[in-house]
């Protein structure tokens, strides 16, 4: 091999190289408070002391509306990679039915488990269409104008 061709080859990994190991990125995700935020919140205060504390959380449960979530975390990006989640940060605060703090907990990733996705199809329920109720089955149920009386100015 000539000189030319090994510097040449020399160059181009060198180059790739670089070139690949600029393409890390960290982004942080969320709305964590510090700890010292963290530690002033105690069993007992108000949704509305909590609040002044820690500031709005990252999410409310919508079933119960009783408790908040405060969460973050780190996403690592290598060029065309999957993403990889390198840390997270969880904390719930339960309220009790007078809005008051009762429970506060705190997780990590290490707290956290892998769950698999299944690549299984559940059958949904009700009757096979055929044919022509697949192509015609909507005839006449078009209505592109209102019908009745409708006062419009």
């Amino acid at each position: 091999m000539s000189i030319n061709k090994a510097l040449f080859l020399s160059l181009a990994a060198l180059s790739l190289s670089t070139a690949c190991s600029s393409d890390l990125f960290i982004t942080h995700n969320g709305n964590m408070p510090t700890n010292e935020r963290i530690e002033q919140v105690k069993v007992g205060q108000s949704k509305y002391q909590v609040k002044s504390i820690l500031g709005a959380p990252s999410s409310v449960v919508s079933l119960d509306r009783n408790t908040w979530i405060y969460m973050s975390s780190d996403i690592k990006r290598v060029a065309f990679m999957e993403p990889e989640e390198v840390d997270r940060d969880v904390l719930t605060i339960k309220f009790d039915n007078k809005d008051t703090v009762a429970e506060i907990t705190r997780m990590t990733k290490k707290d956290g488990k892998e769950i698999q996705v299944s690549e299984e199809k559940t059958e949904a329920m009700g009757s096979d269409q055929g044919f022509f109720e697949k192509f015609f089955g909507g005839v006449g149920q078009y209505m592109p104008f209102p019908s009745g009386n409708t006062n419009r100015l």
